[in-house]
């Protein structure tokens, strides 16, 4: 709640209160030592001024230097008023009321004692018959009572200050944590979206490249072997069964995106049929070798070990016109390995395309589930593919 509002909920009805009750008192009683015209005139001054500087003005509770002559105005009228009669010590002591709003810092103590010597005069009977002694004690209880409630107040108002600038601060924070959050959440919502177009890429290529490719591979074969029908059945048998695959693969792939091979089998045994499969077709021996405990991954882990297979085999069955294969999957403490290696032809990995191997595909498929994969070859000495994968355990 702001100070102008407080003034006109909480000090407004009090001092207008106070200087009727006052009024009254001083008529009931005749005690008023001024003709009483003047004596309401007074009391219209005082109603007057407060009305015009407060209640008619409240915003100007945020203007010390109007407050300040505010203040000032209304301690001279109220000094008026008491010595028009005592009585009007029942309103005087109002001015206590403002000192907290109306003036800064250690005016405020000024302005107590002030109004303290207003309600102190009232006390002794009035300006006219002030007794010295008694005055000053009057004087002094009411400057130590008007000095320390006046210092309470201002303690509570400075807290209250306090509180509200930690409440703007905190309600800045907030809004600033908001405005932070929504830019993350739309960062990571585009961070979402390239991620998920890379993983629908290597999806696409892992399905549909590697299955044209081998179907390439056995009509290419086949075309070769012409002249012997049985050859020339058995690749394009191969090549027929490698388009239904891929097909399968593919409408798969766009229900789940997750391969076929791992729905209802643990990854050594997915890997196993691929490895006999993969020989099956291509006539070249593949052998597969499970070490440590095999844990059930996170179906992303297995899916890129999985994809990871099927790219090197892929790679192997169309470049390296390799004798052997050997796979070897290691699960260790915090690891899962992934080792392929072959005897056939090798490369310079610094001098081909990563794209037409398919190793620039693997790299992102890997990377983003946090693993990472080497490759190691040269012309005439084979190749090995390691991948390495930190253990994505399934919730």
């Amino acid at each position: 709640m702001s100070d102008a509002r407080r003034l006109d909920r909480l000090l407004m009805v009090a001092p207008y209160a106070a200087l009727a009750g006052a009024t009254a008192l001083v008529l009931a009683s005749g005690d008023s030592r001024v003709p009483v015209p003047v004596m309401l005139a007074v009391v219209a001054a005082t109603a007057g001024w407060m009305l015009w500087c407060v209640t008619l003005h409240p915003g100007w509770v945020g203007h010390p230097p109007r407050m300040a002559g505010f203040f000032v105005g209304l301690v001279l009228l109220a000094g008026v008023l008491v010595w028009c009669s005592p009585l009007f010590g029942f309103f005087a002591w109002t001015g206590y009321l403002f000192i907290v709003y109306a003036l800064p810092g250690r005016w405020r103590i000024a302005g107590a004692a002030a109004v303290a010597v207003l309600t102190a005069a009232a006390q002794a009977g009035g300006f006219i018959d002030v007794d010295g002694a008694g005055f000053a004690i009057l004087l002094a209880f009411n400057v130590v009572v008007a000095v320390a409630l006046t210092m309470l107040a201002t303690q509570h108002r400075e807290q209250q200050a306090t509180v509200a600038r930690a409440n703007r601060q905190l309600a800045d924070a907030l809004a600033e944590n908001a405005a932070l959050q929504t830019r993350l959440l739309s960062q990571a919502r585009a961070a979402g979206v390239l991620d998920e177009r890379q993983r629908l890429a290597g999806e696409i290529h892992d399905v549909l490249a590697q299955g044209l490719t081998g179907i390439v591979t056995q009509l290419e074969a086949a075309e070769a072997t012409v002249g012997r029908p049985a050859e020339w059945r058995r690749h394009v048998d191969a090549a027929k069964r490698l388009a239904r695959d891929s097909l399968a693969e593919a409408r798969r792939s766009v229900r789940a995106l997750r391969p076929g091979s791992l729905d209802g089998a643990a990854l050594p045994e997915a890997l196993g049929d691929l490895v006999d499969g993969w020989s099956r077709l291509t006539g070249v021996p593949a052998s597969l070798i499970v070490t440590g405990a095999a844990d059930r991954l996170h179906p992303d882990a297995d899916t890129t070990l999985l994809r990871a297979a099927q790219e090197a085999l892929t790679n192997v069955g169309r470049h390296a016109r390799a004798n052997r294969v050997a796979l070897t999957l290691s699960y260790l403490e915090d690891l899962v390995t992934l080792d392929i290696r072959d005897d056939g032809a090798g490369f310079d990995p610094a001098a081909v395309d990563a794209g037409r191997y398919g190793l620039a595909a693997m790299r992102d498929r890997v990377a983003r589930v946090g693993g990472t994969i080497e490759v190691e070859s040269a012309p005439g000495e084979g190749t090995a593919i390691a991948v390495c994968l930190p253990v994505l355990v399934a919730a």
